[in-house]
């Protein structure tokens, strides 16, 4: 029964590829020396609408199978709708080979760049967790659980399928979360207020029990009994309940680095959850495994004492500055105000400065021991340095001499300068209308990362807001909740309903060109951090 399971556990990850909708198959045929005839053929219940082809604006919607000739290596942007979601926006490049057989491009991977990053968010998550001062201690029971079984060939494969087993457990994770709530869901989840208002709490409280006011650890039973259980049973079974005790004993303080890792991973990408989990459990598995496969290593490893305690600090530190995100998020999704960008990044100063300090209070309890410790004195300055830099890099953001660039994913939205800005499509139009200028719609949201460093990176930019004199703003949140329009829907709802029924998409950044009457120009633009690539899409 229990290899059966583990199979099972196994196969997820294949299955998660199943879970990637393409609706629309693409092929191509030349037919002369740049014509070429695509044809679009679109699943059941689905339908694509065409926004683009090359530099021509389409709007159009197709079902079933549709054929058109378009030239050689254009651009086909288009989105594929069912009756109850909207994909993100995807591009194909037409071509065939000179045979004539059929050779369309793969989609632009908008969301591979999203993929790799929350991988590695994921990866360094998992290092962290490593020295946590709660999978610390399931080093010995790893070693003891493994020392009876050997060092020959089956020693190794279980030490290799202990860690599969741990990989297994935290991926199936994130594709349980993926397929209870689903791509639109997760990314509404994301920037719930009250999912943002849970996590601050819930970082504040483990923050505080870092720094020592009180401890938080699920009952030792639980462990234990796992433990117990894991040593009677036999074959994969054991490995997998061992990895489950791993998992267990660790969580109190794998539990915000895990949630944390899921809500960000919710507004990226479908499979954002499930990587994510995959780049966690990769780096938390490899340790455990050589471990496992040699047991003995354990004597080479450093005593829990004081460097764990610095750590813990350390961490708290990093929790409660982390914690602030998740209020601003919810603040400014429902309108407090209690949270102004000037005292965000008073706070996160306040922070940094006092890991600072406790650090360099560290430094001078060494220096008055006899005996000092080179390694932790290097450590402790590096930290010590390092945070007191970039709580002086942070300082000048607080009355405004800076952007604070280096935090954008995390700091409230900052003010767009700009004379001609609103924030409701009706009225934007009216007034582009009425001044006869074209507008820049930008759907953004409040919890939305790539948003944020797309407003310090690219807007701030001088060139850019000189481009930007002649058009009429429109920068509707999709995730507010501030205000109900007279049926009683939330404007953000109503935001995001307008951007998935009139322009077919549902990702955040984007901007639309359109003229003074609401008519689409050009293809939208998606996030960028170059300033070079925005003014080049303003000038198609």
């Amino acid at each position: 029964m229990c290899r059966w399971l583990v199979f099972a556990l196994l196969c997820l990850p294949l299955a998660a590829s199943a879970d990637i909708l393409t609706p629309v198959n693409w092929s191509a045929v030349r037919i002369s020396d740049n014509a070429v005839e695509v044809t679009a053929r679109m699943d059941s219940s689905w339908h694509m609408t065409l926004i683009s082809i090359g530099d021509s604006i389409i709007g159009e919607d197709y079902y079933g199978t549709h054929t058109f000739t378009v030239r050689q290596g254009d651009t086909i942007r288009y989105v594929a709708c069912n009756d109850f979601q909207c994909l993100s926006p995807e591009t194909y490049v037409c071509g065939s080979d000179d045979t004539g057989s059929t050779d369309i491009a793969a989609p632009a991977a908008d969301g591979t760049q999203s993929l790799w990053l929350i991988f590695l968010l994921g990866l360094a998550g998992g290092l962290l967790a490593i020295f946590t001062p709660c999978v610390w201690p399931v080093i010995p029971m790893t070693v003891s659980f493994f020392l009876h079984r050997g060092k020959d060939r089956r020693g190794r494969r279980d030490a290799l399928l202990y860690g599969a087993a741990i990989v297994v457990i935290y991926v199936s994770l994130g594709l349980l979360v993926t397929m209870l709530f689903g791509a639109s869901a997760l990314n509404q989840l994301s920037t719930s207020a009250t999912l943002n208002l849970f996590f601050f709490i819930l970082l504040v409280v483990f923050a505080l029990s870092f720094f020592g006011l009180f401890e938080i650890q699920l009952p030792a039973s639980w462990a234990t009994a796992m433990d117990n259980r894991s040593r009677r049973t036999k074959g994969i079974g054991s490995l997998l309940l061992m990895a489950f005790t791993l998992v267990i004993v660790s969580f109190s303080c794998t539990g915000p680095i895990i949630g944390t890792l899921l809500v960000e991973a919710a507004s990226m990408h479908l499979l954002a959850p499930t990587i994510g989990m995959l780049g966690f459990a990769l780096a938390l598995a490899l340790p455990f495994s050589l471990l496992a496969l040699f047991p003995d290593a354990l004597r080479r490893l450093p005593r829990s004492g004081d460097w764990m305690n610095s750590l813990k600090v350390t961490l708290a530190f990093l929790e409660l500055a982390l914690s602030l995100k998740f209020l601003s998020v919810a603040d400014t999704a429902y309108g407090w105000g209690i949270l102004p960008r000037w005292l965000f990044f008073v706070l996160w100063t306040l922070c940094f400065g006092g890991l600072a300090i406790y650090h360099l209070i560290g430094i001078l309890r060494i220096l008055r021991t006899a005996e000092r410790s080179v390694t932790r004195l290097a450590v402790k300055s590096l930290i010590a340095l390092s945070s007191f830099g970039f709580a002086l890099y942070l300082l000048p953001a607080v009355w405004g001499a800076s952007d604070g660039k280096a935090v954008a994913a995390f700091a409230p939205p900052m003010e767009i300068p700009y004379r001609d800005i609103f924030h409701d499509y009706d009225e934007g139009l009216a007034y582009a209308r009425q001044e006869d200028k074209p507008v820049l719609l930008y759907f953004t949201g409040y919890g939305c990362v790539n948003c944020r460093k797309m407003e310090q990176y690219v807007m701030t930019d001088s060139r850019v807001q000189a481009a930007l004199q002649d058009y009429v703003l429109i920068e509707l949140f999709v995730d507010s909740r501030r205000d109900e329009n007279a049926n009683g829907i939330q404007d953000g709802v109503e935001f995001s309903r307008l951007q998935r029924e009139l322009f077919r998409s549902n990702a955040q950044p984007l901007y639309f060109r359109l003229s003074p009457d609401g008519t689409p120009h050009g293809t939208p633009m998606a996030f960028t951090a170059s300033p070079d690539d925005f003014l080049h899409w303003l000038e198609l």
